[in-house]
């Protein structure tokens, strides 16, 4: 009894320090965001002497953190519902529609532009903005966006449909539904754990996407949170409260959606793994 006692206690042993690890940084940034200067160099691991939030004040209203954040959750939404309707259609088509030489063409592109470094595509693409008049518009991160995000949210979904049976869409073209109407009312419904998966992913790397943020828009009034931030500090000569009380509004959106599509989560993750 002791052994087995010992043996399920063991992997706590190093899950707890690992997860103390994690959770770390985050609990300074929050505490810090309570204090100012003078206390985050005095006493930088301690709590703040008392709860004060008049950082959170000066970021909201002195710094307009609150409209940057309109602007990041605006940009991050559209690119994201965009890449995932998209790329569910994509891969719909290359898993159900019988066009082999099409599908392995698609599914070759699709690998070919996930083996390509991003910041590679940087001066291209910023060619392309100037010349189709998108600079300085949220469609300069948009299109972008959605062109990075398609191709890993195919392959995840495609994976996912391939497990799907051929005679629950056979039973719903018996019942007289379309393409689309079997994508809408069949396919969709059946993988929503894995787009809800596929959403947060997406979503994360778009809200936190700093490089073509930083690059394709040098209008102050449409910068996304982390190019603000960054903005932020040198505005206030490295107020390290106010800065700390910035990034901490900034996860907010992010703990948010994972705290409440936890469940869709794992069950995105697992989605697929067995068939029967």
């Amino acid at each position: 009894m002791i052994k087995k006692k010992l043996k399920q206690l063991a992997p706590h042993l190093f899950l707890w320090p690992y997860i103390l690890i994690v959770l770390y940084p985050l609990l300074f940034v929050i505490t810090a965001s309570m204090k100012n200067n003078t206390e985050i160099f005095n006493d930088p691991w301690g709590l703040p002497a008392v709860l004060n939030f008049q950082n959170y004040r000066d970021a909201l209203t002195n710094s307009y953190i609150g409209h940057y954040f309109t602007n990041s959750l605006y940009i991050g939404m559209v690119a994201t519902v965009s890449t995932l309707l998209l790329s569910t259609a994509i891969a719909y088509a290359v898993t159900r529609m019988k066009y082999p030489v099409i599908s392995k063409l698609v599914y070759g592109l699709l690998l070919l532009s996930l083996l390509i470094p991003p910041a590679s595509l940087l001066i291209p693409l910023y060619t392309l903005v100037k010349d189709f008049g998108l600079y300085n518009t949220p469609l300069a991160l948009i299109f972008p966006y959605i062109a990075f995000g398609i191709p890993l949210t195919v392959f995840v979904l495609a994976a996912f449909l391939k497990s799907i049976p051929n005679e629950l869409e056979e039973a719903g073209i018996i019942d007289g539904l379309n393409t689309f109407g079997i994508l809408w009312r069949i396919i969709i419904p059946l993988t929503l754990p894995t787009l809800v998966t596929v959403f947060i992913l997406n979503f994360i790397n778009n809200w936190n996407e700093f490089v073509m943020a930083n690059l394709f828009l040098s209008n102050e009034k449409l910068r996304t949170l982390p190019v603000a931030i960054v903005a932020f500090a040198d505005k206030f000569n490295m107020n390290y409260g106010a800065m700390t009380a910035a990034i901490t509004i900034s996860i907010i959106p992010v703990i948010l959606i994972f705290a409440l599509l936890q469940r869709r989560i794992i069950e995105g993750v697992t989605a697929g793994s067995v068939k029967g």
